[in-house]
């Protein structure tokens, strides 16, 4: 039966966002019998959190009931990376900024040593846009990203994907980072106390918002401060892009500019790799035949079903060096979209 594992503090609500698909009870045998597949995120509230939850069913499913998915949160994706590299979970949700360090040994990653094999390229399956916005009473103080150059700001809880693609924007700026670490919940709290100028809001494929901001747009009334041309030309000149996004299709109010601009970041969830070939090919190939009913369940999902290969083909060729898991390179290879350059990873890699 798919669950939230217990022992994570979890607040009752949390289950209810497995209802996409629901689960249906097993007998206490039956679930005796099944292998454990563990799903390290994002803390609860996060998107991350919510993706994870929501698809337990698919991934039971496409694994012919031989496994029990159970959904593990942590404080940040860099610490769930670590969690199923130190052998606590299987599946860890990443990004291509995370997986970056990850390869580098740098930020949360310095000297770490990982007690399992390394995690490997297996599935992604959105983009985000990292934003900036404000107290609307307080938005005329704004009008560029300089404007929050050492002044506190919520930047996304540390370690947090966004979090991290917020420093290499600064770092393209030449911008002070002043992070001021708040519960997810407190978000709209702070604002409106001043406690924070600002807070990093992200959308997934330009639609979604995380829950947290879902709350805080309905709490109060924010404004998406957009870059300015000169910072914009520097970003691009960092070798990152500036993603637009229709304020429409994910504020239910009114933030400000027509049109929002943020910098993407692509999302995954990668496997260990001594997890089984047909394990992740398996799952691979369910998200690949449900994409259409993914995005029913969530728009976030709309550019996955749009070119499914192509974001996997993103994926890998944002850290080409770090290796492939064979499960997603036998997709990749049947879809003809396999690259010789690429390294098939295996647990000795």
């Amino acid at each position: 039966m798919s669950k939230i594992k217990p022992g994570h503090a979890l607040p009752v609500f949390a289950a209810a966002l497995a209802g996409v698909f629901t689960v249906s009870a097993l007998q206490p045998a039956d679930a005796q019998q099944r292998k454990s597949l563990r799903w390290t995120t994002s803390a609860v509230g996060s998107y991350g959190y919510t993706v994870a939850a929501s698809m337990a069913k698919i991934v039971e499913q496409a694994l012919g009931g031989e496994y029990t998915v159970t959904v593990h949160p942590y404080t940040s994706p860099t610490v769930a990376m670590k969690a199923v590299m130190d052998g606590n979970g299987e599946i860890a949700y990443t990004a291509d900024i995370g997986m970056t360090q990850f390869n580098q040994r740098i930020g949360g990653f310095k000297d770490y040593k990982p007690q399992k094999p390394e995690i490997a390229h297996s599935w992604y399956a959105y983009p985000m846009e990292s934003m900036m916005a404000t107290a609307a009473k307080d938005a005329d103080k704004f009008k560029c990203w300089k404007d929050f150059s050492g002044k506190p700001v919520f930047y996304t809880t540390a370690g947090f994907m966004n979090w991290l693609n917020w420093q290499r924007i600064y770092k393209a700026l030449g911008y002070e980072f002043k992070h001021v670490q708040i519960d997810l919940k407190s978000n709209a709290d702070a604002l409106q106390a001043g406690t924070i100028v600002g807070s990093a809001t992200y959308t997934t494929a330009g639609r979604s918002l995380a829950a947290y901001w879902k709350e805080t747009d309905i709490r109060m009334d924010v404004r998406v401060i957009n870059p300015c041309p000169d910072e914009v030309a520097k970003i691009k000149a960092a070798g990152l892009a500036i993603a637009e996004v229709d304020p429409k299709n994910a504020f239910s109010k009114d933030v400000g500019p027509k049109t929002l601009q943020g910098v993407p970041i692509l999302f995954g969830y990668n496997a260990r790799l001594d997890m089984p070939e047909d394990v992740v090919y398996k799952l691979v190939k369910a998200f690949y035949d449900k994409r259409d009913e993914l995005v029913k369940a969530d728009p976030g999902f709309t550019p996955m079903a749009k070119d499914f290969v192509g974001m996997q083909v993103q994926g890998i060729n944002a850290n080409p060096q770090i290796p492939v898991h064979p499960g997603l390179a036998k997709f990749l290879k049947e879809h003809k979209a396999w690259n010789d350059k690429w390294k098939v990873g295996s647990s000795a890699s």
